[in-house]
């Protein structure tokens, strides 16, 4: 049996941080993916998909995404269901995200400022995270420009025209 579901979209809103009765943190967000098709009208639709995660990388997408935040998610869908006060039976279905990427620096809508890159794993980067974060922000600052490094990512968007992509 399989079930994965890999997903790229923007937060609707932001997440929303919560802890269990014995700490645990869980983070609720929801993600607007685009159809790859439009409609009778020519627009393009789009599916909002609820996302749950759990423990650290909860704290992490509470603390350093927000509503419009490009992210990619990877987990599995789960349903569940509960009683509503007037005693009716709800469905739920929901994405358990096992890991959230951060697709674009972190004040990118604001025009530059810092940015936090994932060190591998599941580390999320951030400046909490301690995997070799702060030794790479002290090898950026050396850095006397981005033109020493032509793979580096200045924070600013990359200009490909359709005709450019071999697909």
């Amino acid at each position: 049996m399989l079930n994965r579901v890999i997903l790229v979209g923007r937060l609707t809103k932001d997440p929303e941080l919560r802890y269990t009765p014995s700490g645990v943190a869980v983070a609720n967000f929801t993600l607007a993916v685009n159809r790859t098709f439009t409609n009778q009208q020519g627009e393009r639709e789009a599916d909002f998909i609820n996302c749950v995660i759990w423990r650290k990388p909860a704290e992490n997408v509470a603390n350093f995404l927000k509503k419009g935040s490009l992210a990619g998610v990877d987990g599995r869908i789960q349903t569940r269901s509960y009683d509503n006060n007037q005693g009716q039976r709800v469905y739920v279905t929901e994405v358990m995200a096992e890991s959230v990427q951060f697709l674009e620096p972190k004040n990118a809508n604001a025009g530059g400022g810092q940015q936090y890159q994932s060190q591998g794993g599941n580390n999320f980067g951030g400046p909490s995270g301690d995997r070799g974060y702060g030794q790479q922000q002290n090898q950026n600052q050396k850095r006397s420009n981005f033109n020493d490094d032509p793979f580096a990512n200045d924070g600013t968007p990359i200009d490909i025209s359709d005709d450019d992509l071999p697909f």
